[in-house]
Formats: C-alpha cells, sequence, structure tokens
C-alpha cells in the first residue's frame, strides 16, 4: 500500500477509523476486532480512536480499550495509534466540550493507561471556546514533555489555530483532523495551510459520515461515473481523490465491518486520470 508521512513516522496512506465500533449501531465485539485484523492485514498502519467515541455515560475509552484488545490478540505490528481528548459524551447523545489543562492532562494520561502508552500521537479533539486555545495547546506541550504522547496534532482547527499550535508545539505538531469530503469541503483552506507546512491533513467523516458513505454515488454522479470507469466503488474514488489532492492527505474511514475497510485500502493504489481529477473536483 502506498506511504504517508507523519511527522518522523511512515503510516499507510489510508488509516482506519474506529469511532463507528463503539457508538451508535455498534457491531458486537467480534466482528470489531475482526475488523480491525482485516485492516492490519491489508498494511494499515494507521489506526484512530477518541477517549469521546462510546454510547453510554460509564464507558468513557470504549474504542480504544477495544483497539488495545485487537492489537493485544494479533500480535507484533507497528502501527501508530492515534486518540483524542478534549471533547466529550455525557452519555445522553449529546457531545460537549472541555479544553482545561488540567482535563486535557488528566484524559491524556488515562488514554495512554488504556492503550498501553507513551500515545503515539495525541489531538486537542475540539475547541473549547470558553479557554484560550493557546492554554489547551500548552496541556499537550506538557503531555510531550512528560513522555505521555509522542507526537501531537490539532482536530476541527482553524487556519489560525493550526498556526498558534505549531508556535507552541513546533515540529512536534504533526497533524491536523478535519472533516472533509465531496459533501463537505469547506476546510479546503486547512488542507492547502498543512500542504504548505507540510503538517499531514487528516479527512475524517472522508465518505460522508455513518450515513453518508453507502450513498456517496447516489449523491455525488461523478463519483459514481468515475468508479464505474474504474471498476471500482465510488468510495475508492472518493479516498483517491482525496489522496490526490496533496502528498500531506491521510483519510481514516470510519469502518465496522472487514470488507469495509478492505475496499478502502484499495484507493491508495487506485490512479486517477487528471480528467477524472477535473471531474471529481469540479
Amino acid at each position: 500500500m502506498q506511504q504517508r508521512t507523519l511527522g518522523p513516522r511512515t503510516v499507510s496512506a489510508i488509516g482506519l477509523g474506529g469511532m463507528p465500533m463503539s457508538i451508535e449501531g455498534r457491531p458486537d465485539e467480534t466482528r470489531s476486532i475482526d475488523t480491525i485484523h482485516a485492516a492490519l492485514d491489508a498494511g494499515v498502519s494507521l489506526i484512530d480512536t477518541a477517549d469521546a467515541y462510546h454510547l453510554h455515560a460509564g464507558e468513557v475509552g470504549h474504542n480504544e480499550r477495544l483497539i488495545a484488545k485487537a492489537l493485544a490478540t494479533y500480535g507484533p505490528v507497528d502501527v501508530v495509534l492515534a486518540t483524542k481528548g478534549g471533547h466529550l459524551r455525557p452519555g445522553d447523545g449529546s457531545w460537549t466540550q472541555d479544553g482545561s489543562p488540567a482535563h486535557l492532562l488528566e484524559a491524556g494520561r488515562a488514554s495512554a493507561e488504556r492503550l498501553g502508552g507513551p500515545i503515539g500521537l495525541y489531538y486537542y479533539h475540539r475547541p473549547d471556546l470558553r479557554v484560550p486555545y493557546a492554554d489547551s495547546i500548552g496541556a499537550l506541550a506538557q503531555l510531550l514533555e512528560e513522555g505521555t504522547i509522542e507526537l501531537a496534532g490539532v482536530s476541527n482547527a482553524s487556519v489560525e489555530q493550526i498556526d498558534i499550535a505549531r508556535g507552541i508545539l513546533g515540529d512536534k505538531l504533526v497533524a491536523v483532523q478535519n472533516q472533509f469530503s465531496p459533501s463537505h469541503r469547506s476546510t479546503q483552506p486547512e488542507l492547502e495551510h498543512c500542504a504548505k507546512l507540510g503538517i499531514a491533513f487528516l479527512p475524517w467523516s472522508p465518505l460522508g459520515g455513518i450515513r453518508g458513505a453507502g450513498a456517496l454515488g447516489g449523491r455525488h454522479a461523478a463519483f459514481q461515473e468515475v468508479a464505474d470507469g474504474h471498476g471500482v466503488s465510488p468510495q475508492q474514488v472518493a479516498l483517491a481523490w482525496e489522496l490526490a489532492l496533496a502528498a500531506v492527505v491521510i483519510p481514516i474511514p470510519g469502518s465496522s465491518r472487514p470488507e469495509s475497510i478492505l475496499d478502502s485500502v484499495k484507493a491508495a493504489d487506485l490512479v486517477l486520470s487528471s480528467d477524472d481529477l477535473v471531474k471529481l473536483s469540479s
């Protein structure tokens, strides 16, 4: 599989997003572990999670524990585990933020314990408007200094926030994870800024989210047309298109079935023509 750089690390061009395995409609544990093992068998070397990927109030870190269990039952493998803190799910279906340094330090250390730390890549998950952004990023700097995390990233960040984080973290800021897909292109400025700086840009929900992924071809005729021309799925075309936008892009499609991640990883080797790319980007 094609490779991409994540700071000093080299990882697969397609990562695995673990969120669908732990929220509404999640599969049983056996299928989830089979999905993670299938990804590893296919060469995936970046797995993305968060402490907030859970369903009920008493199960913070559900997805982190699931991934740790899958890795423990797989055997030795060189994989970057990425997780996030600062976004919370009280268990009533809502999402809240806590970007206070005290919370981020506690959350980062707890995630490291669940994952068998130190954490390969740790993100500030979502800005908390009640807390100065630089203060939140300062907590990541402390986690780096104490060795709880090895590399840092920011998620759901603007160009200005990327620059603030870079000013504090320097070359330890290696990744930005923002929503980006055929249906959500408003973060193109952040993608282009990352390309200019040489920072990895990881689209979350790169296929349009849990509900949107299956309907991608119906919603975007150009992606279905190009897919038909190559004899592949429109989901593969979407991921290949994102990879072609910049050398720093690493999509992390969420999967809860082995079949879906195996289809996704094929996008890393799908070559789109210049005519394809014009059609898809219009």
